[in-house]
């Protein structure tokens, strides 16, 4: 099956964005892959204390580890929001996206990005948190099978229906 190639979305009466993003994004139907926000850490600890644009790159790059995971590519991300715990270090994360985005999306397509200033994260010796969404396309026959209910709740389920039946 062919990648999904989400298409960049302008409105007429828009000017350029101001950075390395897209106003929005139309991705063709498929299976959507949610990414936890990820963090400037490597698999145990965080990267370059203090330093924003290390963590950048480290966070983007826990992101690619994850949606190669599930089988999409870069270009197949359709969103990202972005947590910094400082407004001065804007200039450093830009520049840090800068350098890694022409890898990541090297036809140009950047997803939409939201960026936040938050006051602090779950460390406070991270700087940046990303999230993404991407967008893949469906697994051949995925969509005629019904969705399935996680052990534990038909477990519940169950157990509820054992217990209404002894109190009739």
């Amino acid at each position: 099956m062919p990648p999904i190639t989400p298409r960049i979305v302008t409105p007429k009466r828009f000017g350029p964005p101001l950075g390395m993003y897209s106003h929005g994004m139309v991705a063709p139907g498929g299976e959507i892959v949610v990414v936890a926000g990820q963090v400037g850490m490597d698999h145990q600890r965080a990267v370059a204390v203090g330093d924003v644009g290390a963590q950048t790159k480290q966070a983007l790059e826990n992101v690619r580890a994850i949606v190669e995971a599930a089988g999409c590519t870069m270009g197949q991300i359709v969103r990202l929001q972005t947590f910094l715990t400082h407004a001065e270090d804007i200039p450093r994360f830009m520049a840090a996206r800068g350098e890694v985005f022409p890898k990541y999306f090297p036809d140009g397509a950047y997803p939409p990005n939201t960026l936040l200033v938050v006051s602090r994260l779950v460390q406070p010796e991270l700087l940046v948190e990303v999230e993404a969404m991407a967008v893949k396309p469906a697994a051949a026959g995925a969509a005629k099978r019904p969705p399935t209910r996680p052990k534990t709740v038909k477990k519940a389920a169950s157990r509820r229906r054992k217990t209404s039946r002894k109190r009739r």
